[in-house]
């Protein structure tokens, strides 16, 4: 396991995304939530890619089924100076009319930089920095109120661009259950799912226009125990409700990984809540355990 470069500051998401771990990331570490050592890291559900940044792993295979996603990380990983040089007319030209005008605009006939910019320019400046499409795919968020939205900030992406222009570094769209194919013993996978709702109206997981429902979340726990079976080392964030509990009841079930939600149109409800993390591994003991439970000669 070899790390990468360091910077004066921990990179950040690049976007806002329901979900971000960002002030999870360090309680998993003194929580012990990290293996201590292993090869491959691996995030099915990139998202923000919280932990990615914050582990900066040098061997590593991102992916996610948002292909405006992933586009937007390729281009930074090789045209990081060009998207800067379209943020800034973004951010000089942002208005409301400007808003609609660039939401309107369909990314299939867009280049590869332009659509990556656009969606950093909209996810910015939407509605509570809220990414949602509609059953056509299509980015249907209005526009927040913001006085000074952070359309650019340079000095991220250059960072992130650092990172990821390692050749060692995959990023791809895929299903989660793709990752299988190169998944190796002693390899490290994190899952980050869109989370079951706490409640019927707190159902959220439109992040593709493909929703992600409770046979996905049986489809994933099946994909967790394949996966500790190979002796891979394997932490998941979820909601912390029966039927997640129940899924994992054979797995280490860690409560209380507080993480602030931003997302959220009742702002009162913006506030920390206890999440579940999973691991098939103890904390802080990590490989040896691992591969003891497994009975996997060293």
């Amino acid at each position: 396991m070899a790390f990468m470069k360091t910077f004066n500051f921990t990179p950040k998401p690049f976007v806002k995304w329901a979900g971000g771990k960002t002030q999870a990331c360090s309680q998993f570490k003194d929580r012990g939530l990290i293996p201590i050592k292993f090869g491959t890291y691996f995030e099915p559900f990139l998202g923000g890619g919280a932990l990615f940044l914050y582990l900066r792993v040098s061997k590593t295979i991102l992916s996610d089924n948002n292909e405006e996603l992933i586009n937007a990380y390729r281009v930074i990983k090789s045209y990081v100076f060009d998207l800067i040089e379209i943020l800034k007319n973004h951010k000089k030209g942002h208005n409301k009319e400007y808003y609609y005008k660039i939401r309107s605009l369909d990314p299939q006939e867009l280049t590869n930089v332009d659509r990556a910019a656009r969606l950093i320019y909209l996810n910015k400046t939407c509605y509570n920095g809220l990414y949602r499409v509609n059953s056509k795919g299509k980015f249907n968020v209005p526009i927040g109120r913001y006085k000074n939205p952070a359309i650019l900030e340079e000095e991220n992406l250059i960072a992130i661009h650092e990172l990821l222009k390692n050749p060692d570094i995959k990023i791809q769209v895929a299903d989660f259950e793709e990752c299988e194919k190169e998944v190796e013993r002693n390899d490290f996978v994190y899952f980050d799912p869109p989370y079951s709702p706490l409640s019927e109206t707190a159902n959220f997981t439109a992040y593709t226009k493909e929703c992600f429902g409770q046979q996905e979340q049986i489809r994933l726990a099946n994909l967790f125990k394949k996966l500790s079976d190979r002796g891979c080392f394997v932490l998941l964030s979820n909601s912390d409700i029966e039927f997640i509990r129940n899924l994992y009841s054979e797995f280490y079930i860690h409560k209380k990984i507080m993480v602030p939600r931003f997302i959220s149109s009742n702002p009162n409800r913006r506030k920390a809540i206890g999440e579940l993390a999973i691991t098939n591994y103890q904390p802080k003991i990590g490989q040896k355990t691992l591969l003891e439970k497994l009975s996997v000669p060293e």
